[in-house]
């Protein structure tokens, strides 16, 4: 498909649909509507990688990099000023996020956002953290019950089918452990726990017994051969690719499938600026694009529109694009469009040591950690605030890594820091709910505009008393564990961070029962354009606290069945 990805001058410009993004939802899309009968446009704002695996370089080591893998911090200051802050970003993989000066955003006063975004093939799949968790009734009727946001549309029936297709498909590993309100799924084995995570959670489920788990983390990384992928080797750093594509990537799964149907057309360097809409029918007719590289304007057509671009992108394309129909952005008679922008609130760290484990030690860096799901509010309402929060940790003994912060030099010293381990320390993180609410917003920025001359989205999310109540209960929360597990030296070594820092923005097109509360109805089928599709976090009406792309993905394949289906009935 290579000779497909550049612009020609008679290249072709009208297809069955069109998919706007390549990530974790543009992939599904592709391959779900390329298997199932569309011809269907991909179009990628960012540069193309190659699906070979040679545009990832994971096995270079920190002393084959010019700063040691810590980067040009001046370039790094003048050109991500927001991306340098990922926790996921080092020297090698910094192209796979945006250069900041090029695509701006804006916000409020006394609201900062990190907002950290990937512009290539692949999108933010290259560098995600591969959680993938279900959810549960617990979540889709949360909205209903305690009365805040709108109720779902649809139920965890609606979709335990569809969480279990993309299980099979992604291969996920995990462990069976029969929490309704956490719901197990098609796992491959899952990955091992460490001596120390094995007392823990013994420890833990001797002080708390059933109300507090401790398991092992449900990822998207292979354990064994699956659907032509090798098992994780356990090298390491994932977030700068994998060319063994032992970890779920749409470039290594779904746009691979999608190719082999001969059906897709994938075209990067492509910027989406507005979803055009027939006047006479109110139908999308297809969308405009701005060529990143030269400026030159296309307009390519479909029957059918998916926006997978993510939240805040598919939100502000949206914004984008007004008419006298849809004066203030397309399919927002519900008024609801950009509004509803939730995060989960995260930061709360907390880090001590486990004594007694010093003959174990780790083989490879397994890329997973574990995790505690949510035990707040589940059976009954408690702790003065309502939903919940999950913990994710990893226990680590500290090898050479640590003389960046031991004073020392010279070959002793270094011959004592590859043949002394440090303790075994083990840490968790909190990820809380963040309850949906209308002036967490984006919006379009009057004068800011990014390197395309496309209006740049302004934020004003912040959060409020449920959140901040929440998180102290995490903190202490996290005390009471490590009291149980005997830890010792135990202190925070971060605390709550802004909206954004989580990466997993959700909202702002929400699903909803009734035209008048939503953008999307049950089938993310936009209620006033219904051959428009939104399938990434713009669509969720709620943010529960487990990680949300398992149910992007569920709800991608999902929609695109029934947006063929549509097609076929000449329902649309």
């Amino acid at each position: 498909m290579a000779d497909r990805q550049g612009a020609a001058p008679n290249e072709r410009r009208a297809f069955d649909a069109i998919v706007v993004g390549s990530g974790i939802t543009g992939g599904w899309a592709a391959k779900e509507l390329t298997e199932r009968g569309l011809d269907t446009l991909v179009l990628e704002a960012g540069r193309p990688i190659a699906f070979d695996g040679s545009d990832f370089v994971e096995h270079v080591q920190p002393y084959e990099t010019r700063f040691r893998m810590l980067g040009d911090r001046q370039r790094m200051l003048r050109d991500k000023p927001v991306q340098r802050d990922c926790q996921a970003i080092d020297e090698l993989n910094e192209r796979f996020f945006v250069n900041d000066r090029e695509n701006p955003y804006t916000t409020a006063p006394g609201a900062p956002f990190q907002w950290f975004r990937g512009r290539q093939v692949g999108g933010r799949s290259l560098t995600w953290g591969r959680q993938v968790y279900r959810w549960s009734d617990l979540d889709f009727e949360a909205n209903l019950k305690d009365g805040h946001g709108t109720d779902w549309p649809i139920r965890y029936a609606d979709l335990a089918p569809w969480y279990a297709y993309v299980e099979k498909f992604i291969g996920v590993s995990g462990a069976h452990e029969g929490l309704a309100h956490l719901p197990d799924g098609e796992f491959l084995p899952p990955m091992g726990y460490t001596s120390t995570e094995v007392a823990m959670r013994e420890r833990i489920a001797k002080r708390f017994g059933v109300e507090r788990l401790l398991t092992i983390g449900r990822t998207a990384m292979l354990t064994r051969p699956h659907n032509g992928r090798a098992a994780c080797h356990y090298c390491g750093p994932c977030e700068r690719g994998c060319s063994s594509h032992a970890y779920f990537n749409s470039i290594a799964s779904t746009l691979p499938a999608a190719m082999k149907t001969k059906r897709l057309t994938l075209r990067p360097h492509s910027v989406v600026a507005e979803v055009l809409v027939d006047p006479a029918t109110g139908r999308a007719r297809g969308v405009r694009v701005i060529g990143a590289e030269d400026g030159k304007e296309l307009e390519f057509t479909a029957k059918v529109v998916f926006l997978c671009a993510s939240a805040i992108e598919s939100v502000r394309l949206l914004l984008n694009s007004r008419s006298a129909r849809f004066p203030d952005g397309l399919a927002n008679s519900s008024g609801t469009l950009g509004r509803y922008l939730m995060d989960h609130h995260s930061g709360t760290v907390l880090r001590g040591t486990l004594r007694g484990f010093e003959d174990t030690h780790m083989v490879g860096k397994r890329p997973n950690g574990v995790y505690v799901p949510r035990f707040r509010n589940v059976s009954r309402a408690e702790a003065g605030y309502v939903r919940g929060f999950g913990m994710q940790g990893h226990s680590t003994r500290a090898a050479w890594q640590r003389g960046r912060t031991t004073p020392g030099f010279g070959a002793a010293f270094k011959d004592a820091l590859i043949g002394e381990l440090g303790p075994w320390t083990f840490s968790l993180a909190g990820f809380g709910e963040t309850l949906p609410h209308a002036d967490n917003r984006v919006t379009l920025d009057p004068q800011e505009k990014d390197k395309w001359g496309i209006p740049a989205a302004r934020l004003d999310v912040r959060w409020r008393e449920n959140e901040l109540a929440m998180n102290k209960d995490i903190a202490a929360s996290m005390h009471e564990i490590f009291d149980a597990v005997g830890a010792t030296d135990v202190a925070a070594i971060s605390s709550m961070k802004p909206p954004g820092a989580a990466i997993h923005e959700m909202g702002g097109a929400r699903m909803a029962r009734r035209r008048e509360d939503g953008v999307l109805n049950a089938w993310n089928q936009a209620w006033d354009v219904p051959n428009l599709f939104i399938t990434d976090g713009a669509a969720m009406a709620s943010s529960a606290c487990q990680n949300p792309s398992m149910t992007y993905m569920a709800l991608t394949a999902r929609a695109a069945a029934r947006a063929v289906g549509e097609l076929k009935r000449r329902a649309m």
